[in-house]
C-alpha cells in the first residue's frame, strides 16, 4: 500500500477517496530489542523496520561480547548475526530508526516492550542476570514481551512461562513444556502479556500482535 507520511500522519496514495488519514499507532511507545551474537538476521531487522514505521522508539538492548563471539571471530567485530549481518548496519545506521544500549542500563520503568529475536542469541541472553531480570519484570509489570523461534529460550530462564500458551520453533518446545507451558503450534500465540511464534514466516503475525498489544496499552 503505497503511503505519503508526514510527521505522525500517512496518507494512502492509491485510495479512490482521493488518500485516506492513517495515523501511526506507536507513537511514544518504546520497544527494546535484545541481540547478541549469532541472532537470526531477519527476526532482529524484520521487527525493528516494521515496528519503528509504526512510529515506535527503537533501542537495541547489546551485551558485552564475553564467552561469546560471531564467525568468522575478528577482534572488534561487532554483534554480527547468523548471516552475517551486523548491528549497528552500515545500510541502516544508528540515530535514525533505533539506538543502541547496554541491556544493564534499561530500566522496565523506561519502556513499553521487549522482543526477543531466535537464532542462537538467546543462549547468550538468558546467560545474562540483568537480562533475564529485565524480562521478569517486563511480564510482571504486564508489557509485553514477544519472542520469536528460539527467542522463548530467555522466558523459560526467566521463568515466566508456567501454566500460559506459547509457542516457539519446534527443536526448543520440549523445554517449553519442561517450564510449566503449554505449547502450541500456531504462527502467534499470545498469553497475557507473552507474545510468541515460530519462525521468521511467521513474523508478519509476530509484528502485527505486537503492535496490537501495545495499541491497547
Amino acid at each position: 500500500m503505497p503511503l505519503l507520511c508526514v510527521g505522525q500522519a500517512c496518507w494512502d496514495t492509491h485510495s479512490e477517496e482521493g488518500g485516506r488519514l492513517r495515523m501511526q499507532p506507536l507513537v511514544g511507545k518504546t520497544v527494546v530489542i535484545l541481540v547478541a551474537n549469532e541472532f537470526e538476521d531477519i527476526e532482529l531487522f524484520y521487527p525493528l523496520i516494521y515496528l519503528s514505521g509504526e512510529g515506535a522508539k527503537i533501542i537495541v538492548g547489546t551485551l558485552p561480547i564475553v564467552g561469546s563471539h560471531p564467525r568468522p571471530f575478528v577482534p572488534g567485530k561487532p554483534t554480527t548475526g547468523r548471516f552475517g549481518l551486523t548491528i549497528p548496519a552500515p545500510w541502516l545506521a544508528e540515530g535514525n530508526r533505533y539506538v543502541m544500549k547496554p541491556v544493564a542500563e534499561i530500566r522496565v520503568a523506561d519502556i513499553d516492550a521487549v522482543v526477543v529475536p531466535g537464532g542462537f542469541c538467546p543462549d547468550a541472553l538468558r546467560r545474562d542476570p540483568a537480562t533475564v531480570a529485565l524480562v521478569r519484570d517486563a511480564v510482571v509489570a504486564g508489557k509485553p514481551v514477544a519472542a520469536i523461534c528460539h527467542g522463548p529460550w530467555l522466558l523459560y530462564s526467566a521463568e515466566v512461562v508456567s501454566g500460559r500458551k506459547i509457542t516457539s520453533f519446534p527443536s526448543v518446545r520440549d523445554d517449553g513444556i519442561h517450564a510449566g507451558a503449554e505449547w502450541v503450534d500456531a504462527p502467534v500465540v499470545v498469553d497475557g502479556p507473552i507474545i510468541t511464534s515460530r519462525t521468521p514466516d511467521d513474523l508478519p503475525q509476530f509484528c502485527a500482535a505486537i503492535v496490537e498489544a501495545l495499541s491497547k496499552g
